[in-house]
């Protein structure tokens, strides 16, 4: 992360978020890293959207970081547990007022009828949150990738890349085994 930031990498913390939904269709968008610690790598949603809701019925999820300009990829494949409260508070208040307001006026993923119809809802909430501070919806929070396996790629123009894979187990209780380190054949 670091390298690709010191490279200028547009957005370095943008990952693809792959989900299966619960008719086992898998799922896949770019969201943005908020946060890594020796838990997990953090990100912030509606837990009404299609992201959120496919995690609910299903928490394995994959992370692909691609910095392509680099010739480098990070594979991330793990379980996505909720972060307390606290850390989604946290991180609610550090945003923007208008982000803020944001997820109180957009019910994420659904269906609406005309891009005024969602720039009114947004005006809505903006005069109503207009001097007040904006509280954190109960519908919107982070969640913890805790991997389960790691992969780091990095390309070569011969196309043998290097690839190093990190692999352990989580237990019933999500603690981890110790981390199993292998190269890859590309």
């Amino acid at each position: 992360m670091r390298e690709a930031e010191a490279e200028n990498i547009f957005e370095p913390n943008a990952f693809v978020l792959g989900t299966v939904t619960d008719q086992n269709t898998p799922s896949s968008r770019t969201v943005l890293l908020k946060g890594v610690d020796e838990h997990g790598f953090h990100f912030f949603t509606n837990f009404g959207s299609r992201k959120g809701a496919a995690i609910s019925g299903n928490p394995a999820v994959s992370a692909v970081f691609g910095w392509y300009p680099m010739y480098r990829q990070v594979l991330i494949e793990g379980v996505a547990r909720p972060v307390p409260g606290q850390d989604a508070d946290d991180y609610f208040h550090s945003r923007p007022h208008e982000s803020q307001v944001a997820a109180w006026s957009s019910h994420q993923s659904q269906p609406i009828e005309s891009r005024d119809a969602l720039d009114s809802q947004f005006h809505a909430a903006l005069a109503k949150f207009n001097t007040n501070e904006v509280p954190r919806p109960d519908y919107w929070g982070g969640y913890r990738i805790v991997p389960t396996r790691i992969e780091f790629w990095k390309g070569r123009s011969n196309r043998m890349h290097d690839r190093i894979a990190f692999t352990r187990s989580l237990s019933h209780q999500g603690e981890a085994d110790n981390w199993r380190i292998e190269r890859l054949q590309p």
